[in-house]
């Protein structure tokens, strides 16, 4: 299988982490795409112009990440990061939606700098964006999901998004939500996928 993705995409991570934990990655072929280049193949695998993207043996092309993920999942031999049925499947996807919605806020933040020139940038929309971020930090912080038992979906997406956080604004979260710095060592000595999937750009 191939997956389509970006060194610094926390999506894609995502996907890399799930696959290590799930025993699958040497099964992938990791082939960077360029979501900005019209010439790149990524357009014609996913409409959407976006990644992650998993292209099966076959030729089928699956995408987003959390499609991706759920994917992985009916692969693996024993392990499942995605409950099948009850409470416990509606919390990690639940909690899948708050990590990569960090991200989401995240992303656009970026974008917005990165996109737009200093004067056609819009201050109260990247504020509009921070602040979903310090609600969504404030709520984990207060009950940081628990890694007794096993691991959901929903741990490896909030731990991407703290992940991007320290990438993308050098940690400044860190500060203000020490139990969460402590979450996320936490996951890090369980998952050891967390450190070795590290953006290195």
């Amino acid at each position: 299988m191939i997956l389509r993705s970006s060194i610094p995409s926390p999506f894609g991570r995502k996907v890399k982490m799930a696959a290590k934990y799930l025993g699958l990655y040497d099964g992938l072929t990791i082939e960077t795409a360029d979501t900005n280049n019209p010439d790149d193949s990524l357009r014609n695998q996913n409409p959407l112009g976006k990644i992650p993207v998993l292209i099966l043996d076959d030729g089928q092309k699956i995408f987003d990440s959390r499609v991706i993920c759920e994917y992985l999942d009916t692969l693996a031999n024993g392990k499942t990061l995605h409950p099948a049925t009850g409470d416990a499947r509606w919390q990690a996807l639940t909690l899948q939606s708050l990590g990569d919605g960090i991200v989401d806020a995240a992303i656009l933040q970026v974008y917005e700098k990165r996109m737009r020139p200093d004067d056609k940038r819009h201050q109260d929309w990247v504020d509009y964006q921070a602040d979903k971020i310090t609600r969504s930090l404030t709520m984990l912080a207060a009950n940081p999901p628990s890694l007794t038992g096993d691991l959901t979906i929903g741990h490896f997406a909030v731990a991407c998004a703290l992940g991007y956080l320290d990438f993308r604004f050098d940690g400044a979260w860190r500060a203000g939500y020490p139990a969460l710095v402590t979450w996320l060592d936490d996951f890090r000595a369980r998952v050891p996928a967390f450190d070795t999937t590290v953006p290195q750009v």
